[in-house]
């Protein structure tokens, strides 16, 4: 083994006097302010961890990575890494223009030289990359209906890197992790990549991982941007911290890695090893399933359990960093031990929790045992996740204008609020138009600004465990899917479809709407001269035609108390 792993990476940093240049240039060059996977991946660009990259991918770049996972310069790169922008900023600029790339604050963090400009094959690279076209898979509902329609490419010179408040002595870069090792003598040493907390199973997995490569372990969780629905980054880590002194200190090591995850199984496997090799690592552990993102449309697995582990060995030269192959850790009862899954003989109890077992005790504040984690763990965890009954939740409702969304979120409020125990808030459609978006008009672009802002309060709410109840037509599958992730990460999400024919809405028109729509006098009506996209699975579906509002309310407490989000004793 040479020792070209502790030597010093490249970073894409200049000089302190060539950043004062530049950020005072920079003053009239376009500005672009970087969405939060943006952020990540500009960080690991700066820092070394994307070597051999030197900026965001040229479209030739892009072509080879997307289709053979090779930069033009014959090096392995799985993954696009791609600055993807608006098409009035794409307008703005041309190859050779300089521009400053900010955070969410207007802190210019690098200067980028535009050397192409395109508008790519979207559906094409979620084949090739993610293997289908999917919005099922998180990164290609990012890629479709998050990430603008233009990319550039072309170098970067970094400034400064983003500031950190959080965690700060546990984040290295790969040139810090390069020294430590270095000072302490370490020459073999295999990455755990996690993002989910650590509990018994995942410790004695890399004790023997450890054990197999004779090698010493860091704990390399990603705490840039993983799936929706993860435990939160804050949580994890005081997780990883409580469990570190479970390990020897002098053979293991904590960093995180603010990596923006795709949820890419095989390929993101690959590059996780280029980055685990980037930061000084000769070793990785590749688990069953490596990084994927769970069922796709149909209910199946996007990606085999081993798929994973046979594209990282096929390239393990490439990588430059060794594979050891995750084996499925189990309880043995009669044992009281884990052993690997495939080595365990007939007529032994095994005992298992599986990750949504676990997340039902910890909503039903059920016991969680000492045999499957650490009670240091579940005692963070059980700060984060307090009982269901205990959280926010937001109640969505979504339906045609006139199908009696607003009535009964009125009358499911007064009940929640005659139950008491947690404050709750009515976002109607009307009332928001009028205090959150009096500017906004009822172009697709406005109606979706005008739902995001809904699913932003209500997921604060959920947050500060209240209750949110939004009652707007919201009549776009994507759009409210952006909510209920942003939702999702602070509590639950109950999607409500109220599945008011046309016909009956447009026989109830108080207002007179519809009449209006029909002779053209209102543009982009719902329903009329605009689609209205059915939920495929909401929680729950309420007809209203000859059923009166208290029962359709009353539907909707039924699923909450089924959901555990409301206690018997609080209905009674």
């Amino acid at each position: 083994m040479t020792e070209a792993n502790l030597a010093p990476i490249p970073e894409l940093y200049v000089s302190a006097t060539e950043a004062e240049k530049l950020k005072t240039a920079a003053g009239d060059m376009p500005s672009w302010d970087l969405s939060p996977r943006q952020m990540c991946d500009l960080e690991l660009l700066m820092n070394g961890g994307f070597h051999p990259l030197k900026g965001f991918l040229s479209e030739a770049d892009y072509n080879g990575v997307r289709d053979d996972m090779h930069l033009t310069s014959g090096d392995i790169w799985p993954m696009p890494v791609t600055l993807d922008v608006s098409q009035d900023f794409a307008d703005k600029v041309k190859p050779g223009t300089e521009i400053a790339l900010r955070d969410a604050e207007g802190v210019i963090l690098a200067v980028m030289t535009v050397t192409d400009k395109w508008t790519p094959d979207k559906s094409l690279e979620a084949l090739r990359v993610f293997g289908a076209d999917d919005v099922a898979h998180p990164a290609v509902n990012y890629l479709h209906n998050v990430a603008g329609p233009v990319y550039l490419g072309g170098p970067i010179r970094g400034l400064q890197p983003p500031t950190h408040y959080d965690f700060r002595g546990r984040r290295y870069t790969p040139n810090e992790l390069r020294a430590y090792f270095k000072k302490l003598g370490w020459r073999r040493i295999v990455a755990f990549q996690t993002r989910n907390p650590l509990h018994r199973a995942h410790q004695e997995l890399t004790f023997r991982a450890a054990r197999e490569a004779q090698a010493n372990l860091l704990i390399h969780p990603v705490v840039g941007m993983t799936k929706p629905g993860d435990v939160d980054h804050f949580t994890r880590v005081r997780c990883y911290e409580a469990v570190l002194d479970k390990y020897p200190a002098a053979t293991t090591h904590l960093s995180l890695l603010n990596l923006a995850m795709r949820m890419g199984g095989p390929r993101e496997a690959v590059w996780h090893g280029i980055i685990r090799r980037n930061h000084g690592l000769t070793h990785m552990i590749v688990g069953r399933d490596h990084a994927g993102p769970g069922k796709n449309s149909q209910g199946e697995d996007f990606y085999g359990p081993y798929d994973a582990q046979e594209l990282f060995r096929k390239h393990q030269d490439e990588i430059g960093v060794e594979m050891v192959d995750f084996k499925q850790m189990v309880y043995v009862q009669e044992r009281a031990q884990y052993e690997p899954a495939d080595e365990i003989e007939d007529g032994v109890t095994i005992l298992n929790i599986s990750g949504t077992e676990l997340r039902r005790r910890l909503r039903e504040g059920l016991e969680i045992p000492e045999w499957f984690s650490f009670p240091e763990v579940v005692k963070q965890l059980r700060r984060t996740s307090p009982p269901r009954d205990k959280q926010g939740f937001t109640v969505f409702f979504t339906g045609l204008s006139g199908s009696g969304k607003s009535t009964i979120a009125n009358a499911l409020m007064v009940k929640l609020m005659e139950m008491g125990g947690r404050p709750v808030t009515l976002l109607d459609g009307d009332v928001v138009r009028k205090h959150l978006s009096s500017e906004l008009g009822f172009s697709k672009e406005h109606r979706d600004i005008n739902i995001k802002r809904i699913g932003y309060v209500a997921s604060e709410i959920t947050k500060n465990g209240g209750i949110a109840i939004c009652a707007p037509i919201a009549p776009y599958t994507a759009t409210r899917r952006a909510v209920r992730e942003m939702i999702e990460a602070n509590g639950a999400f109950i999607e409500v479809h109220v599945a008011t024919s046309l016909e009956e809405c447009e026989r109830r028109d108080r207002k007179g709407l519809y009449k209006l729509a029909r002779e053209g006098k209102i543009k982009e009506f719902t329903g009329i001269s605009d689609p209205y996209e059915d939920p495929q699975n909401p929680e729950l579906r309420v007809e209203t035609e000859n059923v009166d509002v208290d029962n359709c309310a009353h539907q909707v407490l039924l699923k909450l108390e089924q959901m555990g989000l409301i206690g018997m004793a609080e209905k009674a």
